[in-house]
């Protein structure tokens, strides 16, 4: 089996407040999905959510900004580290993720490379 990090990305819209029956029907649906993950095996590291108000980007030439930047309409929220056989059951996975149904953000998937491995 392979290992895949699935990268979690929202959109950012400073206007959405959501309430708190919101916010715990999507806490459920999240929980869920990855306890169904962790169900069937595939969950190598359940990651963890990643913070925006405190962030720096270190750049060449010792050039440290704030971040993440203002004009970038989505960010990176979090990740978590799955195995499965291949790229597309990492896909399915990722499609079954609350963020893509109805979070409003998007999951990137990506295969976890050895130092040897270029690809």
């Amino acid at each position: 089996m392979k290992e895949f990090v699935l990268i979690f990305r929202t959109n950012v819209n400073p206007g959405f407040k959501p309430s708190e029956e919101q916010i715990q029907q999507m806490m459920t649906s999240w929980m869920a999905w990855m306890a169904g993950i962790e169900a069937k095996g595939q969950m190598v590291n359940k990651g963890t959510r990643l913070g925006i108000s405190n962030a720096k980007v270190v750049m060449p030439c010792n050039v440290v900004t704030n971040g993440p930047f203002t004009e970038v309409k989505e960010f990176i929220n979090g990740y978590t580290v799955v195995k499965t056989n291949s790229i597309d059951e990492a896909v399915k996975i990722a499609k079954e993720c609350p963020i893509v149904k109805g979070g409003g953000g998007s999951v990137e998937v990506r295969a976890a490379v050895s130092s040897e491995d270029n690809s």
